[in-house]
């Protein structure tokens, strides 16, 4: 029996164990218990401490040096009190992915003896090596130094693992020339810059008592889970996140059925783990459900602060992808792991906010009336519409250029989504004041045992990549691998643009001047309206339509990458501080390197898989039917494979051929644009013809697990 049909009897024979007592671990006793949080802080800290820390934390004065090794102390305390044994400043390199070196607390005495140490200094700066990570220029290999600094904004919290427990401080990475060496520090100025033109525009309003506004994010994160023993036999999985070979299953998501599925056991399992270990790092894990596609989930958490939110769904990852083997399973968080069934996103709800808790996207009862709202929404559409090109590339890479335009992602042009009630709003006030809105009206059921509801005036379109959701704006274009703080940083830069234009206008007038604000807005919806659609952006007429508008329509990673390389983006970067220019352009550069990188790893694991697993099967299966070519039917299908496996062949030449010309084209520019000129037609060339034999070798004799077992047997 093969490996693959030995590791699907297995999958079979499967019991579900029960991994934690869940009447002992509920979610609220132990929510929080791994974080310093508030409680903590207080349970642990001398209250003038306290004090000076939450004012810091809430945004109120700057961490003052003089209180951080009476906050190291009590940090220090906390951990050991939970069995820490080692602490690390965690960050987020370029690299798309999170790092950590972990120091002992103990030191040596020097009679023999060891103390637990851990200061001030410890607690707000390390020293990780900065040449090892991806810089883009900005270090050289042998300029080594870096700093990590203490994000006093992010919660300090716990690492539990089986055999000990690490005390983890959230950090930004900078180098010794102080430049941003990783994604938190843009996003942490682009916060910054976002909230001083919003206050702007709130003091005009007369908003006196705000001193604070900031972005509030809820990323829902989508994922695939597949059984381990299946995956591990594929390399494609294991070294790449997606399949680069497989034929469709005889049944895919055609049915529908798994959406909002009855959750299996196994699954559940995981969910119920996932749960309990993100709550007790506070992370307020909200809802878990099966998505689309077979073999596809979805977490969603409650709003959160943007610098916390970020930090969190990068845990999140984290803890998933750790999670998943205890159960047997592999977590696969690629944009689109299965050809022909929906691929992963990171739909991320956003909104802006104040310190006393008012929501600048609520519109309330009467968007017409709201002149507040209003500006601001407009703000958010200018600065969408004005920076289309900057937002597709802050969501473009490899993974994403597979799923964006298919039919379950945004396509790659961006455009804002209102609904009927707002889009009424709008088109009024392009010619002027608004004086109604739509309202909401009821839906009777027709069912006398169910109560009516109450209508929104606004509906949901899943097919927007930046969609109004009531309160709130949904970035569904975000990939489900994305670190989203690049993708929030482009955004909130987009919107600081937008509202500090209006506020210079709006300082121009004088204050309760509405009908000098009416004119400003209309002037700005007219010259952004072309941004608004509310159709199916799937279809093939809203490509045309777009082209029409002019809207930018960049397909791939290589057509979108080059507009972070224009001076709009510089100077919109470097005006509001989130990005100097050798900042923007290390990042750029880092992008590039990245897609070439990713894309040659893809041929080089296609073509390793080619030659060693798919062409050994069919010289398998051809040596199969030769016993059998007495028989005009065994002739002819020997004839068909025959002609496949040439087929076959070819195209692994075509495919090296492909890649080597890549690699001699000059800049990493001119790679990239071979790489999706020659290299990803020739490898999927190379594919048609693999998957086709799978559908015609002996089961018995193909040696890489199906689409039907991956996405049906766990």
């Amino acid at each position: 029996m093969s490996a693959r049909h030995t590791a699907i009897e297995s999958i079979s024979n499967h019991q579900v164990a029960s991994t934690q007592d869940y009447l002992a671990h509920a979610g609220e006793e132990i929510y929080g218990q791994y974080v310093f949080h508030e409680a903590a802080q207080r349970q642990f800290l001398a209250k003038p401490i306290f004090k000076r820390l939450r004012r810091t934390i809430e945004g109120l004065e700057p961490f003052d040096p003089v209180i951080a090794d009476a906050v190291a102390h009590g940090v220090k305390e906390w951990a050991l009190s939970h069995g820490a044994t080692h602490y690390t400043h965690w960050f987020v390199p370029m690299t798309g992915s999170t790092a950590e070196k972990h120091d002992s607390f103990l030191s040596p005495t020097g009679d023999g003896q060891t103390i637990a140490e851990f200061s001030g200094r410890n607690l707000l700066q390390g020293e990780p090596d900065a040449s090892s990570f991806p810089s883009g220029g900005i270090r050289a290999t042998f300029e080594a130094r870096g700093y990590t600094a203490w994000d006093v904004t992010s919660p300090i919290y716990l690492q539990v693992e089986p055999n000990g427990v690490t005390l983890t401080i959230p950090t930004a990475f900078v180098s010794f020339t102080g430049e941003a060496l990783d994604h938190k520090i843009p996003m942490l100025r682009s916060q910054e810059a976002l909230g001083t033109q919003a206050l702007r525009v709130l003091r005009w309003f007369d908003n006196t008592s705000a001193s604070r506004v900031f972005t509030n994010i809820g990323p829902e994160q989508e994922y695939f889970l597949v059984d381990r023993r299946l995956a591990e036999q594929r390399p494609d999985l294991v070294l790449t996140g997606r399949t680069l070979f497989g034929a469709p299953s005889p049944k895919g998501q055609e049915l529908e059925d798994q959406y909002f599925g009855p959750i299996r056991e196994r699954i559940l399992a995981f969910m119920m783990d996932l749960d309990r270990e993100l709550w007790r790092l506070g992370i307020p894990a909200k809802t878990r459900h099966n998505e689309v596609a077979p073999g596809q989930f979805e977490m969603a958490p409650v709003y959160e602060p943007t610098s916390v939110g970020s930090d969190h769904n990068m845990i999140v990852l984290s803890m998933m992808r750790r999670l998943a083997p205890r159960h047997g399973l592999m977590f696969l968080s690629h944009e689109k792991p299965f050809a022909g069934i929906n691929g992963s996103g990171k739909h991320n709800n956003w909104s802006m906010g104040t310190d006393e808790g008012e929501n600048l996207l609520d519109p309330g009862h009467d968007p017409h009336a709201n002149a507040q709202f209003l500006a601001f929404l407009v703000a958010v559409i200018r600065g969408v519409n004005a920076h289309a090109d900057i937002l597709r590339a802050s969501i473009a890479d490899a993974g994403q250029d597979h799923r964006l335009g298919a039919n379950e992602a945004p396509p790659a042009i961006m455009s804002v989504f209102l609904g009927s009630q707002l889009e009424d709003v709008i088109e009024q006030l392009e010619k002027g004041a608004a004086s109604a809105s739509k309202k909401g009206g009821s839906l009777e059921l027709g069912v006398t045992s169910l109560p009516v509801l109450p209508k929104d005036a606004t509906d949901r379109n899943r097919t927007s990549p930046f969609a109004f959701t009531g309160n709130k704006f949904e970035f569904r274009a975000v990939g489900s691998s994305a670190p989203i703080y690049w993708p929030q940083t482009v955004l909130n830069t987009a919107v600081a643009d937008s509202l500090c234009q209006l506020a210079d206008e709006l300082e121009k007038l004088d204050h309760g001047d509405f009908e000098g604000l009416t004119s400003i807005l209309s002037r700005i919806v007219r010259a952004n309206k072309q941004v608004l659609f509310e159709g199916n952006n799937y279809s093939e007429e809203w490509h045309a339509e777009a082209a029409r508008r002019g809207l930018p329509n960049n397909r791939t990673t290589v057509d979108a990458l080059p507009a972070l390389t224009t001076q709009k983006a510089k100077d919109v970067f470097a005006k509001f501080g989130v990005l100097s220019e050798r900042e923007l352009a290390a990042r750029v550069d880092i992008n590039w390197e990245r897609y070439v990188k990713v894309q040659n790893i893809e041929a080089n694991c296609a073509l390793d898989m080619a030659r060693t697993m798919i062409v050994p099967a069919t010289a398998a299966y051809l040596g199969q039917l030769a016993g059998g070519s007495a028989s005009k039917g065994i002739a002819a299908v020997a004839e068909h494979v025959a002609g496949l496996a040439d087929r076959l062949v070819d195209a692994i030449h075509a495919l090296e051929h492909a890649q080597h010309a890549a690699h001699e084209a000059g800049s990493v520019q001119a790679e990239a644009r071979a790489f999706v000129d020659q290299v990803i037609p020739a490898q999927n060339a190379l594919r048609a013809a693999a998957d086709e034999l799978e559908t015609i070798v002996s089961d018995e004799l193909w040696p890489l697990p199906k689409y039907r077992e991956l996405l049906f047997q766990y």
